[in-house]
């Protein structure tokens, strides 16, 4: 199929070969596992259960009645230790449901679903019951995304996972492409939709080969994306594969299209043929400051630090570590934090690798304009907001920013333009 790209953008150091190359490790949790109240998107959930309950793998621990929301479970099962404030990978403080592991992983009683037989609002309570939110990293409930109110023609997997280093999406899409299949499959019926499209970078020929093999009759394409940064970002894929722009404040919906995460499909299909709820998801482990660079299956509410010394634990020159990507992740200052929902990936980063710098001032060389996938001017939002310009800075469309940091990356004086 015709792809037609995206203005703008970066070609960043991928580094994604410390492991691309890596097969999945299913990795269990120590004695304890930390389950955030709030791994989501919208009103964060009440506990389900007290101090001292026993709960099964897979057992709804919190919920809320709040319209965007979405309810979270047991990983494990075990024993309810307490429930309390406890460190979240964002760094704020979230109420948490903390289990002590039996290690027994007795599983709730779970009843799979033929998704042919179910009407599309059937598939969307159990999609909404086994809690999936976008997994990419957004976290924006799954159940609501596939129900916009609107005509869909097409249904696009995102799987071009354009961050550096991250490659659970790839790992997941060589490794259970046939689960892929079926997720989307599942996604397409429940939106009325007739056309699938699995978006994949050039970058993950395996990948691309795998799925095709797959796909047989089936209305499902491969869209062979070119590498670049930030391909995988919502309106830029739609761009790249449909030649279709979101307008400003629009959503996919509103131009024919959802798009949705490799995890979250793969998530959605557990959910129908398994009956089990997300209790796990794959998080990447890399960087220079990684002993062993791998990719992990793990149970949500495992410790940060549990996947790094499953790892090798850090060496020396670690200078930053972050919570997902190194272009849009989140630096961390503790690594007892648990992972969640939306873990792609824990990075150790050397001093090879990054720096800081002291910014100088902006020369007005446009590099920032040139890179900007959104076609905004990243050095008058800059200023403008330095200034406390707010109207300035809305007249300037800075709400359509997409937190990229391409404009950050390119800038030759280092100024701090997506801060």
């Amino acid at each position: 199929m015709k792809i037609t790209g995206f203005r703008g953008g970066i070609h960043p150091p991928y580094q994604k070969t410390l492991t691309c190359g890596c097969e999945t490790i299913y990795l269990d949790p120590g004695q304890l596992v930390y389950i955030p109240l709030s791994q989501h998107i919208g009103a964060p959930c009440k506990p389900l259960v007290s101090k001292g309950d026993e709960v099964l793998v897979g057992q709804k621990i919190g919920d809320s009645d709040a319209f965007v929301s979405s309810p979270v479970h047991s990983s494990v099962s075990g024993t309810i230790r307490e429930i309390k404030s406890f460190l979240h990978p964002s760094g704020k403080m979230v109420e948490t449901v903390i289990i002590e592991n039996d290690f027994k992983y007795k599983e709730i009683p779970a009843e799979k679903k033929n998704f042919l037989k179910l009407p599309s609002d059937k598939i969307l309570e159990i999609i909404r019951e086994a809690g999936i939110v976008g997994m990419g990293g957004a976290g924006f409930p799954a159940h609501i995304k596939l129900n916009p109110g609107k005509d869909i023609d097409c249904v696009i997997i995102n799987g071009a996972e354009c961050e550096p280093y991250l490659s659970c999406d790839h790992r997941a899409m060589l490794e259970e492409p046939e689960k892929l299949i079926r997720g989307l499959e599942i996604l397409m019926k429940t939106v009325h939709c007739k056309r699938g499209i699995i978006a994949i970078e050039d970058n993950k020929p395996d990948a691309i080969a795998a799925i095709k093999q797959l796909i047989g009759e089936k209305p499902i394409e491969v869209a062979e994306l070119k590498t670049k940064y930030p391909q995988g970002s919502e309106k830029h894929i739609i761009k790249s594969v449909l030649g279709r722009t979101v307008p400003a404040g629009k959503l996919p919906a509103d131009v024919g299209t959802i798009v949705t995460n490799v995890d979250t499909a793969m998530s959605v299909r557990n959910a129908l043929e398994t009956g089990l709820p997300v209790i796990r998801r794959r998080v990447t482990v890399s960087g220079l400051g990684i002993k062993n660079p791998s990719v992990f299956s793990v149970r949500i509410g495992t410790l940060f630090q549990e996947v790094i010394d499953a790892a090798g634990g850090l060496l020396d020159d670690v200078i930053k570590i972050v919570s997902g990507g190194p272009m849009t992740g989140i630096q961390i200052f503790d690594t007892e934090v648990p992972v969640i929902k939306t873990t792609s990936g824990i990075l150790a980063l050397s001093s090879k690798e990054t720096a800081i710098y002291d910014e100088g001032p902006c020369i007005r060389c446009g590099k920032c304009v040139s890179a900007c996938p959104m076609g905004l001017v990243p050095l008058d939002i800059s200023s403008a907001s330095r200034k406390d310009d707010w109207e300035r800075a809305h007249q300037l469309h800075a709400a359509d920013c997409v937190e990229c940091g391409c404009c950050s990356y390119v800038c030759p004086s280092r100024r701090n333009l997506l801060d």
